[in-house]
């Protein structure tokens, strides 16, 4: 029996909602993988076409599920008056809240922490910061365009994992902790924004700039690497 690729990311859905009970018992182990496919009365043949790494596959699409909700989130949302780090800001806490339980970020950590899948982890770290930046119209073609994926990916892994531990009401500290992590961005920014006005340290920037002349995002290539892309984070 065969599913066409459709129906193949229909069924990774069924799986991934059935398998949501399971992981903060079992973890994104082969046994949740298995309970996710009884229950979602998938045949187990398809469900392994679907997601021939099993569980590994079903945390991946948790993560871009979020990625998803939280693009849907901030496009019904009227920004138009707010500062681009309220924006930032805003997209990583629509991120966040995509989550109900914290215990399944928690298992996703343990997973991607391990080195066979660390790179998954860090890809998908990299992807969250990358669909925020694009969602506030980033046009950066040169080096700014990884500078700013690196600095965010930093921060949002930072703050996924203060996130995981507070209690406070509604989340309140993490959101405080946030606005200071962006803050810190925004002043990075400004920094290489002045730096690179200035007169008297323009024959410092020559080489870097010469280098981000050189490098060019994704979407202005036409190999579809992305060298350098990888940021060590949390996936979630």
């Amino acid at each position: 029996m065969t599913e066409t690729p459709n129906g193949m990311d229909k069924i990774k859905e069924q799986l991934l909602d059935a398998a949501q009970m399971h992981v903060p018992f079992d973890g994104w182990s082969e046994t949740a993988f298995r309970a996710a496919v009884a229950d979602a009365g998938v045949d187990p043949e398809l469900a392994r076409a679907a997601c021939p790494r099993g569980a590994v596959d079903l945390a991946v699409a948790f993560h871009e599920r979020g990625d998803a909700q939280m693009v849907k989130r901030f496009n019904e949302t009227d920004t138009t008056d707010m500062r681009i780090r309220d924006k930032v800001a805003l997209a990583v806490r629509y991120r966040l809240e995509a989550v109900d339980d914290k215990e399944i970020v928690r298992r996703g950590m343990t997973l991607f922490a391990l080195p066979t899948y660390a790179a998954d982890g860090s890809k998908l770290v990299w992807g969250t910061a990358d669909r925020i930046w694009t969602l506030l119209g980033d046009s950066s073609d040169d080096v700014n365009w990884y500078t700013k994926r690196a600095s965010l990916a930093a921060v949002y892994g930072a703050t996924v994992l203060y996130w995981l531990g507070d209690e406070t009401p509604g989340d309140a500290a993490t959101w405080e902790f946030l606005d200071r992590r962006i803050g810190g961005i925004m002043r990075f920014e400004k920094l290489k924004a002045q730096v690179n006005k200035s007169l008297l340290l323009k024959p410092f920037t020559v080489g870097p700039n010469w280098l981000g002349r050189q490098v060019r995002p994704p979407h202005l290539r036409t190999r579809p690497d992305m060298p350098g892309s990888m940021a060590h984070g949390t996936a979630g």
